[in-house]
């Protein structure tokens, strides 16, 4: 007995929920477009002129019928001004209830359901056409799937069941089964290959938009850092160019010569300078006055303690600092080394510290190989390892896009990527100017 209660109570609430799921709808009503609307309302038009003329032309007719070799039946059709008047009402109604279809789907469905059983037998084809387009509409337009999947059965049965099965213009028993149920199946499909396809594209949008979202941070949040970097080497420019204008100044009257020597150190330092700024500049908005104001306040003020960032003269003091976290590192420079703007040198320690810093964290028990290649037209910087233990942790990626924006100020690139003999590979190529 308890058994049998417990298999009633769930029968009890299936049925309430599928009473309550009849009534929500399973997304969003259809919106449709200004050219939808149009197709529907000259569609319902064209059926209406045609059934409404099919109605005018077939009042008062007579229809002799041979059902059976040698029984005939004599199919009398409405006639007089009140059969007209009716026939020509169940045209419109079921011709004209097709311009809401796609906004009222299961309402369209009911209003010419009805209007194809009060159409006599006799003058079916006034709604008939219009009740398959309706519920092929209601299938694949509504909303509600519990509720449609519920009016569509029932609407067909009723339909294909009524009138008098001794003088139909098509026998009832096949009109379900040759029509209307291939029509529903079919517009069923349809709809729930649509109501997918929508899911699917919705879903790589928010994807999509989320990793576009995400990129654009990451890439605001790398220029800043590069702003500010670079803005401490441009600071310490200045830095050198006033001390260098203050003893110049000094000393002019005493010792020419050295004044001079100071002088040109000045003109060195603001050449420097202007390089880095207009690095970057073509880096940052220029829309924010007010932070540029309190950039400059700050420079004035800070400025004799600021110190350079890191150049390429430090590798080897990194190298030794990632060889004491025990992975053994090969460092190799090839090609003279000569002076480089600092942004460009820091841009290539970056870039290494980085290729490291990734190896470390995610290539444990690798071997790296660090390489600076002094072209005459190039540096490149590549940083190598062979690989680490199977199953490490993959990073983000979001140093590397660093590492790509930072390189474009100086129309720099880079390439990143697994080695086929195993391992990871980081190569920079930055241009240089001619000496």
């Amino acid at each position: 007995m308890r058994d049998v209660g417990t298999t009633l109570g769930r029968l009890r609430e299936a049925a309430r929920r599928t009473v309550r799921d009849a009534r929500l709808p399973g997304g969003p009503p259809l919106r449709p477009t200004r050219r939808a609307w149009q197709f529907d309302a000259l569609m319902a038009l064209t059926l209406g002129i045609a059934t409404v003329y099919y109605g005018i032309d077939n009042v008062d007719n007579v229809v002799v019928r041979e059902i059976a070799p040698g029984v005939a039946v004599v199919v009398p059709r409405p006639s007089g001004p009140g059969g007209l008047a009716f026939m020509v009402s169940l045209a419109v109604i079921a011709s004209g209830a097709l311009a809401l279809r796609r906004r009222y789907p299961l309402a369209v469905l009911c209003v010419v359901t009805a209007a194809t059983l009060a159409t006599p037998q006799s003058v079916l084809r006034l709604t008939f056409y219009a009740f398959v387009v309706a519920v092929y509409s209601a299938a694949v337009y509504s909303p509600y799937r519990v509720a449609t999947l519920a009016a569509l059965p029932v609407s067909v049965v009723l339909v294909g069941t009524s009138g008098n099965s001794v003088t139909p213009i098509v026998p009832n028993e096949y009109i379900a089964l040759l029509i209307l149920v291939p029509m529903a199946v079919a517009a069923v499909g349809l709809r729930t290959w649509k109501l997918r396809t929508v899911e699917g594209r919705t879903r790589l949008s928010a994807l999509e938009r989320a990793q576009a979202e995400a990129l654009r941070r990451a890439v605001e949040h790398e220029r800043g850092r590069i702003a500010r970097e670079l803005h401490d080497v441009v600071t310490h420019n200045v830095s050198v160019m006033i001390i260098q204008a203050g003893a110049a100044r000094k000393i002019m009257k005493t010792s020419p010569d050295e004044a001079g020597e100071a002088l040109l150190a000045v003109e060195a330092g603001g050449r420097a300078a202007m390089t880095e700024l207009r690095h970057v500049m073509g880096l940052l908005t220029m829309g924010d006055e007010a932070e540029g104001t309190e950039d400059d306040a700050d420079l004035a003020d800070t400025a004799a303690e600021l110190a350079p960032q890191p150049g390429l003269n430090q590798l080897e003091t990194l190298v030794g600092r990632v060889r004491d976290t025990g992975l053994p590192v090969d460092l190799t420079v090839t090609g003279p080394p000569r002076p480089l703007p600092p942004g460009l040198e820091l841009a290539a320690y970056r870039v290494v510290q980085e290729a490291l810093t990734n190896t470390v964290k995610h290539a444990s028990g690798a071997r790296a190989a660090v390489t600076v290649e002094y072209g005459p037209e190039r540096l490149r910087v590549e940083v190598t390892d062979t690989g680490g233990h199977p199953g490490a942790a993959t990073g983000s990626g979001r140093g590397l896009i660093g590492l790509r924006e930072r390189l474009a100020v100086y129309d720099g690139t880079l390439n990143a990527g697994r080695r086929l003999t195993g391992g990871y590979r980081v190569e920079a190529l930055i241009p240089l100017e001619t000496p």
